[in-house]
C-alpha cells in the first residue's frame, strides 16, 4: 500500500500565505496549546479564520499544522500574526521535571517507614 504524498500546496501559495516570511519568531514549538479568544471576522485570511476554528479548544500547534495540511514554519507565522492581533493565547505546557528537582530517595524511604509505623 503506497501512501499519497500530502501536498503543502505550491510554493508561490505558502509565500501569499505568510506574506513573504520565512521565518517564525520561535515562540511556538510543537506542543505549545493554542485557545482562539475571538470568532472569525468577514475579509479575515483563510487560513486565520480556519486556525480560530480549530482552536476553539486547546489545540496543539502540530495538530493544527496537520488540520491545515500546512507545513509547521507557515503554522508558527500564522500563529504569530494571530498572536500579535490578541486573537489567540498560547500555553506552553509545563516543563518536565528534572533528576535534581526531585525529592531526595532517602527522604521518600522514610516518608515511606513513618507512614507505615502510623
Amino acid at each position: 500500500m503506497t501512501r499519497k504524498p500530502v501536498d503543502t500546496g505550491s510554493p508561490d501559495r505558502l509565500y501569499t500565505v505568510t506574506g513573504g516570511r520565512s521565518r517564525a519568531d520561535g515562540f511556538f514549538d510543537l506542543v505549545t496549546l493554542v485557545v482562539s479568544e475571538c470568532r472569525p471576522t468577514p475579509g479575515m485570511q483563510s487560513e486565520h479564520a480556519r486556525t480560530l476554528e480549530l482552536c476553539e479548544h486547546p489545540t496543539a500547534v502540530v495538530e493544527i499544522a496537520a488540520e491545515l495540511k500546512l507545513p509547521i514554519t507557515v503554522v508558527r507565522i500564522l500563529l504569530g500574526d494571530l498572536l500579535d492581533m490578541g486573537r489567540i493565547t498560547a500555553r506552553h505546557p509545563p516543563p518536565t521535571r528534572s533528576a535534581a528537582s526531585l525529592p531526595d530517595s532517602d527522604l521518600l524511604k522514610e516518608v515511606l517507614h513513618g507512614l507505615r509505623n502510623l
